[in-house]
């Protein structure tokens, strides 16, 4: 039995929601839904009582919910005593705080495979939170490190950024709609189609990129109402009348969604570029890049 189990076990149990669970948990819904079943294997009994409509504890599962709660505090509250002892340094026991971005897909378990495996006394906490609050707990030394997207500055006196990747973005659209089939379609093609993308504070950069590329390819995109979530987005696009979003492509590689289609645009590529963000004064986390870049640490 993992750790990692234990925790998508209890995100699941609480959210009652594989989506919703799997973004509390920073992860894709296939490695959520892996990891459940890897834990059920492992004690021999289904812990959900799983159909299309609702996700339920079974008897089994609502005995080892308890425990699974208890199993993560006592890891908790062990990592705390032997954080006392130290700073949060990589190699070191602690917390390494990291702000993250939504769409890491399989970058993120590289990240956390990293520390496992090169800093095994280190904790990556992830924090989730728009980007002005991401970067000012960076500048408040509340945060070790944090993801970006976007054009960032290079003479910020606080905050040093190292570009890593471009992320590129795919277009959802219903399963039922014709431009899910065939040709792929041009930008302007989804004109006639409202547009569902999360609020501007939460992820400018990505919404300046898509309202811009819609104003060059001529029209005013019309807006519709997102879910606070990227898996329920996905369910409002794939029922009722049609409308459309964007989607980073790693959460795409690891999403399924029977009435939802994911298409590359054949006049444009929207992606938005994702930097490290760490504050000048502290050195560069060495075995985060390291995992960021794909390199042997």
């Amino acid at each position: 039995m993992e750790l990692r189990q234990v925790r998508c076990f209890v995100a699941v149990a609480e959210e009652l929601h594989f989506g919703r669970a799997a973004e509390r948990l920073l992860l894709g819904q296939p490695a959520v839904s892996q990891h459940i079943r890897r834990l059920e294997r492992e004690l021999g009994v289904e812990l959900f009582d799983r159909s299309p409509r609702h996700v339920r504890l079974t008897a089994a599962g609502e005995l080892f919910l308890p425990g699974a709660r208890k199993i993560l505090a006592a890891e908790e509250e062990a990592r705390a005593a032997v954080a006392a002892l130290a700073g949060p340094g990589e190699g070191r026991a602690g917390v390494f705080r990291l702000g993250t971005v939504t769409g890491l897909g399989p970058r993120l378990d590289r990240i956390l495979d990293a520390y496992e495996q090169h800093a095994p006394g280190v904790r990556v906490e992830l924090v989730s939170l728009p980007v002005k609050e991401r970067l000012a707990r960076l500048v408040g030394d509340r945060l070790h490190a944090a993801f970006v997207r976007a054009a960032v500055p290079d003479d910020d006196p606080e905050l040093r950024f190292i570009p890593l990747w471009e992320e590129e973005l795919l277009v959802a659209l219903p399963a039922r709609h014709p431009l899910a089939a065939g040709d792929p379609p041009a930008l302007a093609d989804l004109a006639g189609l409202p547009l569902r993308l999360t609020d501007r504070r939460t992820n400018p950069a990505l919404v300046d990129l898509v309202v811009n590329a819609c104003h060059e390819a001529g029209f005013e995109p019309v807006p519709a109402p997102a879910a606070s979530t990227m898996h329920d987005t996905l369910a409002a696009v794939g029922a009722g009348a049609p409308t459309w979003t964007v989607v980073y492509a790693a959460n795409a590689a690891m999403t399924s969604v029977p009435r939802v289609v994911f298409r590359r645009l054949r006049d444009r590529v929207l992606t938005l570029p994702t930097s490290l963000a760490v504050r000048r004064s502290r050195a560069v986390p060495r075995v985060l890049l390291a995992a960021c870049r794909g390199d042997r640490t």
